[in-house]
């Protein structure tokens, strides 16, 4: 699936390994990740105001932006982070803090994606953080998505795993139940998120999270998405569409960079 994917013909970057007569090196997922985040955090420039995203993935892009402020090859960084955990991790290696209430547009954000389709279009909130995530993306200038090859998908829901949705927690169910029956043509499951003790998952906004998994296409995106938040009781999607400016993969045959 991937290697079709890659085939479009809008890529305008690929970053390919030098012939090598040695075996390959097959790489884990998570050094691809690694690959990713630090192509992603070359378009860091000092000054900038920086959307920083959640997830293993951000988690290397925001490691390696500390590296560099320390090493003094930044300066002037601005941080704003999309979740609680971020943030922590932003504090610990000494970046600059912020929020959107001071700086109403950021020059870049770099996260990472549970799906990616031909479009550019994603799926994020996986990890919990979708609605910060979408704040914080929605209003940079520039929205760089870094994913292994793993994450590239025909369609969103592809993958067969979770579309979240954050709700609030006031008649989940009946929420759950809406959603259910809006994807019901797609073959829609929807299951409340669990945490490890089995209690309901909490955002860091004190929401649920109910995920969606679905069998086969949704159609249209963009009707998805209004019918979605015309629920009331839901307070945002993972869908993320017409957000990312630039997608780069790490894959075995290297780096893609695909812009809009």
């Amino acid at each position: 699936m991937a290697i079709a994917w890659s085939e479009k013909a809008s890529f305008v970057e690929v970053l390919s390994r030098p012939p090598s007569l040695s075996p390959p090196v097959i790489l884990t997922q998570d050094e691809l990740k690694k690959i990713a985040a630090y192509k992603a955090v070359e378009f860091v420039e000092s000054g900038m105001v920086l959307g920083l995203g959640t997830g293993s993935t951000a988690k290397h892009a925001v490691d390696r932006i500390g590296e560099l402020l320390r090493l003094g090859k930044l300066k002037n960084i601005v941080g704003i982070p999309t979740s609680k955990k971020t943030q922590e991790q932003v504090v610990s290696l000494g970046i600059p803090l912020s929020d959107l209430d001071h700086h109403s547009t950021i020059d870049l954000a770099i996260d990472g994606a549970d799906e990616v389709d031909p479009q550019l279009n994603l799926v994020k909130g996986r990890g919990g953080s979708l609605l910060r995530e979408k704040m914080v993306e929605g209003t940079c200038k520039k929205f760089i998505c870094i994913v292994d090859e793993s994450k590239l998908v025909k369609h969103l829901g592809g993958s067969g795993l979770a579309m979240p949705v954050e709700i609030v927690p006031f008649c989940w169910k009946f929420t759950a139940n809406k959603l259910q029956n809006l994807f019901e043509d797609s073959g829609c499951v929807a299951k409340l998120r669990n945490d490890s003790k089995g209690k309901p998952f909490v955002t860091d906004n004190g929401n649920y999270i109910v995920d969606l998994y679905l069998k086969k296409d949704i159609g249209d995106l963009q009707v998805a998405s209004d019918a979605i938040l015309r629920i009331a009781g839901v307070v945002e999607h993972g869908m993320f569409l017409d957000m990312a400016t630039t997608v780069i993969v790490a894959g075995e045959l290297g780096i893609t960079i695909k812009n809009k």
